[in-house]
């Protein structure tokens, strides 16, 4: 892998992991994407991730099954309503019931496990502390936290082989700024999906919290929404 620089790319199929992915390749890295089957009530992300990894040219993707409903704790893991209709302001107090436990953490675990078998030292994700729903794993303490521990917990870190880092390139930019960003590193954004509550054909609610800030990100920018809504 000499002279190639490779890093795993989280995807979830919404618009901040494709773009974040996106950027990685602009950046000139040989993009892993990686996503995540973990018994989400919005599984048709999967769908979509498959979608713009393969409109990117991303020919390696892997899907880990992990299966978080066996402890629940989340509208999107468990038997819990997902908040529709609330405004921005409601959107951005406190910590909503669509957080997964530990769903960031869980995520660049099984990412910094695949760095050390490619002999990789970069991960993006697409977190984002601007437009985002109070959740305690998109902060910037957290990414810093996880790189420190990144480097602690590797066989390659403890060696001095590898300085991993965690790249969060969307980290302070607004859903528009995103959307302006992604379109601009080729990003289709019509096969992404961000809907935490979608019919079984994929189609969005168009009033959960994800659709909410999708769409006011849309019409920031100025760009049309190509989200397929139930209405």
């Amino acid at each position: 892998m000499t002279g190639v620089r490779h890093a795993i790319a989280l995807a979830s199929g919404g618009i901040d992991s494709s773009t974040a992915m996106a950027i990685a390749l602009k950046q000139g890295f040989r993009v892993h994407a990686l996503s995540f089957d973990y018994g989400q009530r919005h599984r048709f992300e999967l769908v979509a991730a498959k979608r713009v990894v393969q409109s990117l040219g991303i020919e390696d993707h892997v899907v880990a099954a992990i299966d978080l409903r066996v402890f629940g704790g989340s509208a999107l893991t468990d038997d819990i309503d997902v908040p529709k209709n609330r405004g921005i302001s409601q959107i951005s107090e406190g910590i909503p019931v669509t957080y997964v436990p530990a769903r960031n953490t869980i995520f660049l675990s099984f990412a910094l496990g695949w760095c050390e078998i490619l002999r990789a030292q970069d991960i993006f994700i697409g977190v984002n502390a601007v437009d985002y729903s109070g959740y305690p794993d998109c902060r910037p303490e957290f990414l810093e936290a996880y790189e420190h521990l990144a480097n602690l917990a590797t066989k390659a870190g403890v060696e001095g082989a590898a300085r991993y880092r965690i790249h969060a390139p969307l980290l302070h930019r607004t859903k528009a700024d995103i959307i302006r960003a992604g379109l601009q590193a080729g990003v289709d954004f019509s096969l992404t999906h961000s809907c935490y509550d979608p019919s079984p054909e994929g189609l969005a609610c168009g009033s959960c919290d994800s659709c909410i800030l999708r769409r006011k990100g849309f019409e920031e920018a100025a760009v049309p929404d190509p989200t397929r809504y139930r209405s």
